[in-house]
């Protein structure tokens, strides 16, 4: 493994707009929040004014997608720069730290000032409660870390918040004011009150995350610490609703992102390059002066965001590569559901592993959908002929492959695999996610590792590589 190294001289691609000071790095993630869901991607219901804020005043990414819908692994690759299915137990929810090294380290090790709040990497083995998380030592608030930095050292602060996950406040949207008409309802969910009722509960705590992003930006101000400052802001996973989070449709892998750096980044511009989570961490250390790890599988996004332009920057940013492993499973045996996804402009095609499983968990609790009003509706009115259509794309099992002509089908609803007409486009998507795998070495290509056998820390203790138990309950 090759050390990192502090360059004397910044990448020559962003050396125009680079300050003689190394930012600091404030990170933001929320816990299950889907990209539609800020004022300024047009949600007509929520209102998220420093989200936008920070958009309006660098650039907003419209193709940020994580590692994977689920928030161990999509916080490791943030942490790691690297694929989910690279970290190997760190692919599955509720796992082991495999001791990778991550950005916070790397940036504490050039004199950075390094911190997390609330939630960091996990969850997960619950010694890193004691032995500290890969996000960095534990703080209370941002402004207990600011206080704690010592002078004119740079830092590095991730803030996890934990909304918008679940439970929620039944009917807590609709009493704060989000009118159940003003709510877009996703076409893969039965447009009723319950399900328009559910939905506002979460972007209630949508809000709720943005009033912290509030707080983080009045801190850097009260500091006078905003102008070199490289801010990022997103989420982990998307939506806790029946095919979205843990599913590798746009409703579950497609992140809000916004960056800003003032006197580096122009502001108001929207790109369209794809950028994964693996991006993050190479994108921190350029930032900060110090070569990517060469482990590293990202690449940084700093030409993208530096460019002061809209629209593709780098026509090479022009797919992203998705999967998953176990989530919060409800299996026989405690295995997973394991895919993995290639997603360019045109087209999202989904390789399902073990078509014999249940994506969603096994009948009849599908556990491995998180609990809520809108899954609780459709397997009550399953039967019903406005919502059977909806409950088996969310519920029941699904074919080995799936392909999506997002043209003519968006929402991705409409499964044209077995197309003849599409039979070209099937057969090369298909390559380019093996010639990704293998160049990334998946496991589920290389046979290197079994995901359906790695320890898993669940209920209060962990379960062995057999895992024989079945696994029940709500995810985290």
């Amino acid at each position: 493994m090759r050390a990192a190294s502090v360059r004397a001289v910044p990448s020559e691609r962003a050396v125009c707009a680079m300050p003689t000071d190394r930012p600091n790095i404030l990170f933001a993630i929320s816990d299950d929040q889907s990209f539609a869901h800020t004022g300024y991607a047009g949600d007509p219901a929520v209102r998220t004014p420093h989200f936008d804020h920070i958009a309006e005043q660098g650039v907003i990414f419209t193709n940020a997608y994580v590692s994977a819908p689920s928030c161990t692994p999509s916080r490791a690759a943030a942490l790691t720069g690297r694929n989910h299915w690279e970290l190997r137990e760190t692919g599955n929810l509720w796992s082991a730290w495999p001791g990778r090294r991550v950005y916070p380290e790397v940036l504490a090790q050039a004199g950075y000032h390094v911190g997390h709040e609330r939630k960091g990497w996990g969850p997960g083995d619950p010694a890193l409660r004691v032995h500290g998380n890969p996000a960095g030592p534990r703080y209370g608030s941002f402004r207990e870390f600011l206080a704690d930095r010592p002078r004119a050292a740079p830092f590095c602060y991730w803030f996890g918040s934990t909304q918008p996950h679940r439970p929620y406040v039944e009917g807590s949207g609709r009493h704060a004011g989000i009118a159940l008409d003003d709510v877009a309802v996703p076409p893969y969910f039965p447009d009723c009150d319950p399900v328009r009722a559910d939905i506002a509960d979460y972007l209630l705590q949508c809000q709720v995350y943005d009033a912290q992003i509030g707080e983080l930006l009045a801190a850097l101000e009260a500091h006078g610490l905003h102008e070199n400052t490289l801010i990022v802001v997103t989420s982990d996973n998307g939506m806790p609703f029946p095919r979205c989070k843990a599913n590798l449709y746009d409703y579950g892998t497609r992140m809000p992102m916004a960056v800003s750096w003032p006197g580096v980044i122009a502001g108001g511009h929207t790109v369209t390059d794809f950028a994964g989570f693996a991006d993050l961490a190479p994108t921190f250390l350029e930032a900060a002066g110090i070569e990517p790890l060469e482990e590293m599988s990202g690449r940084s996004f700093l030409d993208v965001v530096t460019a002061g332009r809209s629209g593709r920057i780098d026509p090479e940013r022009d797919r992203v590569f998705c999967g998953r492993e176990r989530h919060a499973t409800g299996r026989q045996g405690g295995v997973g559901y394991p895919m993995r996804s290639i997603r360019t402009d045109e087209f999202l095609y989904i390789r399902n592993f073990e078509p014999t499983r249940w994506p969603a968990g096994d009948p009849p609790d599908f556990t491995d959908c998180d609990q809520s009003i809108t899954k609780d509706y459709m397997m009550a009115h399953r039967d019903l002929p406005e919502v059977a259509p909806l409950f088996e794309p969310a519920f029941g099992m699904r074919p080995a492959e799936e392909l999506y002509d997002l043209r003519r089908d968006p929402w991705q609803m409409t499964n044209v695999a077995q197309v003849r007409e599409y039979e070209g486009v099937r057969r090369r998507m298909l390559a380019e996610l093996e010639t990704y795998l293998s160049a990334t070495r998946d496991p589920r290509l290389t046979g290197e590792f079994d995901f359906d056998r790695a320890y898993c820390f669940w209920n209060g203790r962990w379960f062995p590589r057999s895992c024989p138990q079945v696994f029940t309950g709500r995810s985290r």
